[in-house]
Formats: structure tokens, sequence, C-alpha cells
């Protein structure tokens, strides 16, 4: 199967729209192809505020209808509580969401963008997808994240080389109940480090302070820019710490 004939078969769709670079080829090659998709952005605490514009810009270029879904899925017990399964509460929760607005706009079908470069068989989150019906073009195709990109920069996509995200509830170790407290120093220490030149990072919460993840060819410019950084973080955590290992995908 290929995506035309995957949306010959699904003419009509809801997306889960995230403004990554899967979810953006899904919307593209679905409006190309002449089906019937409408975006839905679901921001919650575990979003920040750069992957909406994102989601806003993608969908703008490519002429798409997007929703977007308000939701606070820490009030959900077991999202906040941040137990092992945390993934699958908060899929659960989102997904539901996307299904009962979709249904009232008349689509039935709810796609996201997992790809077959995805591992589905343990992760709690593809578990309540699965459950819920939702459909997963990309892989039912066998489009692996490396073809999403090399289709994407082919169909001149800004999002073609844009890094992988997890949600910022990722930062937060499993076990340690998330507050929306820890969430916003999380979200405002990653814009700080973004602005000061840093990509494809991950800011980890250790108790009272932080675990700063770059890539290895970065780790040279945390030195190189120390001060920038403890000033610009230490406002958020009592300490900040890098991992020598590097960050590695």
């Amino acid at each position: 199967m290929d995506l035309k004939e995957f949306f010959s078969q699904h003419p009509k769709c809801a997306l889960a729209f995230s403004g990554g670079t899967d979810s953006a080829l899904l919307l593209y090659e679905a409006r190309r192809l002449g089906a019937d998709v409408r975006a839905y952005f679901v921001k919650g605490p575990f979003q920040p505020q750069f992957e909406l514009d994102d989601a806003r810009r993608l969908a703008g270029e490519t002429g798409a209808e997007m929703q977007v879904i308000e939701t606070d899925v820490l009030s959900v017990p077991e999202v906040a509580e941040n137990g092992p399964r945390r993934c699958y509460y908060c899929k659960r929760a989102i997904f539901s969401l996307i299904f009962e607005h979709a249904a009232q706009d008349g689509y039935e079908t709810v796609i996201d963008g997992t790809n077959a470069s995805d591992k589905v068989d343990d992760r709690p989150g593809m578990q309540a997808l699965a459950e819920l019906g939702v459909l997963s073009p990309l892989r039912l195709c066998g489009i692996t994240k490396a073809m999403v990109r090399e289709m994407s920069a082919a169909a001149g996509l800004f999002t073609a080389d844009k890094p992988s995200y997890a949600c910022l509830a990722t930062r937060v170790p499993t076990g340690t109940p998330i507050t929306r407290a820890d969430l916003e120093k999380i979200e405002r220490s990653e814009n700080a480090l973004h602005a000061l030149g840093f990509s494809d990072f991950r800011v980890r919460l250790e108790g009272s302070g932080a675990r700063l993840e770059l890539p290895p060819e970065q780790l040279p410019a945390v030195v190189q820019n120390r001060e920038r950084i403890l000033e610009s973080l230490s406002v958020f955590f009592a300490r900040i710490t890098v991992d020598l290992a590097g960050r590695t995908n």
C-alpha cells in the first residue's frame, strides 16, 4: 500500500497534528492527494508554544483547516502521578478528545504520524492508539523516518530537518509527580538554550536541579556559553549539570 491507495480508501480523515516532521508530511500528502483532512492540535501543558506555532504555520502553508483543542491532561490522576504507563493514559485522553471533536465535525477516521521506524510494541501510548482505532498511514505504507525527511525536503516543507521532539512530560523522571510549575521551568529553560543557538537538546529535571543533554558536537559550546547558561537557567534550578555522554537519537 502507498499513501495514494490509503487516502483513496480513507478519503475523509481527522489528523492528530503535532507540528512535527511526520504529521506535517502526512498533512501535506493528504492535501496533495485530494483527501478531505482536518488537523487537530491538542494544546495542553505538555506541548510548548513553538510546536503550536509550527503547526499553525504548516497548516497555513498547506491550506488545511486546523482546530486547536485546549485541555489539561494533568487533571487525569494517572498522568499527573507520572507512573510507568503515564503515556498510555495521556494518549488515551488526548485522542479521545480528538475523536470527540472530529465526530462533531463529521470525521470518523482519525490518523496520526507514527512512521515505520517507530517502535510500537513496547510503547504504552501506542497501545492506547490501537485500542481507540487510530490509523497510522506512514507506518502502514512502510515509510520510515529517513523517508519522511527525504519526502518533506522534496516537498519544500520547513519541517524536513526539524529535530524530533518529545513532549515536556518526558523531562520529568518516571515516578516524580508532574506539576505545571516544573513544566513551565523546563519550557522556559529550553527556550533560553534555543535562543543561545543550541538545538536538539533536553533539559531533564533532577530534584531541584536540571541535567542538560545536548548532541556531542554542541558540548564545546556549553563551556563557551557557561556564564550565559547559568544566568538564564539558575533562576529556575538550584544546580545545573551537563551529561558529557551527549544526547543521541
